[in-house]
């Protein structure tokens, strides 16, 4: 069982204000969460590869090909400030 002063802790970290029913309450119920986490740790998963995503991807390289884009400064010019066919914009980092 966690103790009043786990739950008071944990509250704290999130910033809630628990009253005293609400402290008793929590308590056996943060403790069977404990107690699953203790069963998941238990399974075997050393032969299961770590993944990046839940599902399968496929990904699908393709090579960069650059194109000139004809309205590039004729767009820019209507930009506030530009060089060129670039849009000159404020430092992002000051």
């Amino acid at each position: 069982m966690i103790s009043k002063e786990q739950i008071l802790k944990i509250a704290q970290l999130a910033r809630l204000s628990l009253t005293e029913e609400e402290e008793a309450q929590f308590s056996p119920q943060f403790s069977a969460i404990l107690g699953y986490f203790e069963q998941m740790s238990e399974v075997d998963t050393s032969s299961v590869e770590p993944l990046i995503t839940p599902t399968e991807m496929e990904f699908h390289w393709r090579e960069d090909q650059s194109q000139n884009w004809e309205m590039g400064e004729k767009v820019a010019g209507q930009a506030p400030d530009h060089s060129g066919n670039l849009f000159k914009v404020p430092p992002v980092v000051g």
